[in-house]
């Protein structure tokens, strides 16, 4: 693990100085989504706290948040781990996404709540210095999508998901670069939503999630 993991924290609210436990928190996310911390590693608590100089609570209380997150699994054998990206899991990712996104746009759109925030988002995507903060931008833009749906549970279970799915997606990019091709279909799908036209904002977003499991999970494509 690299020295870059101890200066990758960033505050998750703009102009407010990060907590300790949401700075370790925020260069773990980081160094999971980059590859530095690589899927399967072990995450042992007192090698992090020395890496990235603070004491084991706020590392713990890190993994615990990256557990629930989905970007790591703890067992009693072996510890926290890295989650290991496969198939079976990207399929149960992506169907839940499938089921629920398209909806969820779809209402946003109708309600004219789709705004600024996605364009913002997708233009620090664009501009993402590397994967991890490509695939950050790339979950934002997604949540801006569906955050107006008027559905509170329903933006919860999405959220539950987008970690995961960040994950997945920094391992595709980093095997068949796919971004540009990506980048169209999410502008394709403002300008639908701009139109409030929620019928195509839901068959679009569809097939955007739809292209992309088949282009970077073949085997789930069915």
């Amino acid at each position: 693990m690299s020295d870059t993991l101890a200066h990758s924290s960033q505050s998750p609210r703009p102009g407010i100085p990060p907590s300790r436990a949401e700075a370790v928190l925020d260069s773990l996310k980081h160094a999971i989504l980059t590859g530095e911390l690589t899927p399967g590693q072990a995450l042992v608590e007192a090698d992090l706290a020395e890496r990235l100089h603070v004491s084991k609570t706020p590392v713990r209380e890190a993994l615990k948040a990256l557990a629930a997150s989905g970007l790591v699994t703890t067992s009693a054998y072996k510890g926290a781990v890295v989650r290991e990206v496969d198939q079976a899991h990207a399929r149960c990712v992506y169907d839940m996404r499938l089921l629920l996104e398209p909806a969820a746009a779809a209402r946003s759109a109708a309600a004219g709540r789709v705004g600024q925030d996605a364009a913002e988002a997708l233009d620090q995507a664009d501009h993402a210095a590397d994967t991890a903060d490509r695939s950050l931008a790339n979950r934002a833009f997604h949540r801006a999508l569906y955050a107006g749906c008027g559905n509170p549970l329903l933006v919860k279970s999405l959220d539950d998901l987008r970690d995961q799915t960040a994950l997945l997606s920094s391992a595709a990019w980093s095997r068949q670069p796919s971004w540009e091709l990506e980048a169209a279909e999410h502008r394709a799908i403002l300008e639908a939503a701009a139109a409030r036209d929620a019928d195509l904002v839901h068959d679009l977003t569809h097939r955007h999630i739809s292209s992309f499991v088949s282009r970077n999970f073949p085997e789930d494509a069915a």
